[in-house]
């Protein structure tokens, strides 16, 4: 089996990789007949050099590979037809900037497998770079919250060389009180959370956090989705039953915005779940929120401020809940301050690459290589010969209107 490395084609170019070289000659050694082919490019974190020092083939043709792996949505244009792609496609929940792109691969004939869906037998997922989006996110946040109240200036994050050095200058940060809402339990709350416990930020109880005004330290609170939303007929909230029926519950949060100061949003969300909050909600004299680093980047999604995504380069913008629309950063103390970088794990490539990719080697690709006794494979297949799968039929509707 041919595999091929693509050279990231969205703008602004994605630095991240799905395998490092070394990883890509573990390949080739461990499953003899195995050839990695890595597609040139000015943008990796890794570069051709250290591919090509590592044994790997690097050239523009990839067209004898079977498998391809990226990290972002690959152009429309070049992809190639009756190939096996992986990436992350952005199209499960009809995101409508990727039509195009997923009517192409009907097209194209391609079998496309998005790492987005590679769940367990348990239905957890498998690989992403989660963990990385929560770490530096959080630190976006924080960053934030800082420089609006003229506190500090912290460098930004994709100026560190390692995670380390964040690490090291979180911990020498001395915060004001304040109180942090998490939301979500996955990897990227627990990136989340690893961060929070580098600002050396206290964790309280769900009930502490709502009774207590003010702890005189920072403290955060992790919020599960049973904590901000609850089922419409009054019955217990079940988690199986608020994945599987999102539309069934209501939103139970403006308790938390009446005592929060920084929200992290690091929980996936169906947009058939309630939001966190409206516009209306942003505008009263007891929402406290001043800072939200939306993780999840949900355009106009879970909370109304996610207008657009933002950089690393230039993180940052003012959300006006009165007049609905986008300021300058820090413009004005009545305005929310937004974070929603959208490639997040791009501030430290390298590191989050190599955990990506050892996820890919030791349980994904040898499956692929194989052929996998179990579904997994199969239940991230979003399409494969011209059609849609059976889990992912609900999108023919959506394909069906865009014709």
């Amino acid at each position: 089996m041919k595999i091929g490395i693509l050279k990231e084609s969205k703008t602004p170019a994605d630095n991240r990789v799905p395998l490092t070289p070394l990883q890509c000659k573990q390949l080739e050694q461990e499953y003899k007949g195995t050839t990695l082919i890595v597609q040139p490019s000015k943008d990796r974190c890794f570069t051709d050099k250290e591919y090509e020092q590592a044994g790997i083939l690097v050239q523009q043709d990839i067209t004898d590979c079977e498998v391809l792996l990226g990290v972002k949505e690959v152009k429309p244009e070049y992809l190639i037809p009756d190939k096996t792609y992986l990436f992350f496609s952005h199209t499960i929940k009809k995101q409508a900037y990727n039509s195009k792109l997923l009517k192409t691969i009907l097209k194209k004939h391609i079998r496309l497998i998005d790492y987005e869906t590679l769940t367990d037998n348990d239905g957890m997922r498998m690989i992403g770079f989660g963990r990385w989006a929560g770490l530096l996110g959080t630190y976006n946040g924080i960053r934030a919250f800082l420089m609006r109240n003229h506190i500090a200036d912290l460098s930004p994050a994709h100026l560190f060389k390692s995670l380390q050095d964040i690490i090291r200058l979180a911990s020498s940060v001395k915060l004001p009180p304040l109180k942090i809402a998490v939301t979500g339990g996955g990897r990227v709350a627990a990136g989340s959370e690893e961060m929070l416990a580098a600002f050396n930020i206290r964790k309280v109880t769900v009930d502490e956090y709502l009774q207590t005004p003010d702890f005189g330290i920072p403290v955060y609170a992790q919020l599960d989705p049973e904590v901000y939303n609850k089922r419409k007929t009054g019955e217990a909230f079940d988690l199986h039953y608020f994945f599987a029926h999102p539309e069934a519950h209501t939103g139970n949060f403006s308790r938390f915005y009446k005592t929060t100061d920084l929200l992290v949003m690091a929980a996936y969300w169906d947009p058939r779940a309630p939001v966190l909050f409206n516009t209306e909600a942003m505008r009263k004299d007891d929402f406290r929120i001043s800072v939200i680093a939306d993780i999840t980047c949900d355009m106009n999604g879970s909370v109304p401020s996610s207008i657009r995504t933002t950089t690393h380069e230039d993180p940052y913008y003012d959300f006006n809940p009165l007049k609905e629309k986008e300021e300058g950063a820090f413009s004005n103390p009545v305005n929310i301050t937004v974070m929603t970088i959208d490639n997040l794990p791009c501030g430290l490539p390298r590191e989050a690459s190599d955990d990506f990719g050892n996820i890919l080697v030791q349980k994904i690709l040898p499956r692929i290589i194989q052929g996998g006794k179990d579904n997994i494979i199969a239940r991230a297949t979003i399409t494969r010969g011209g059609k849609l799968t059976a889990g992912y039929s609900y999108l023919a509707d959506w394909i069906n209107e865009l014709e």
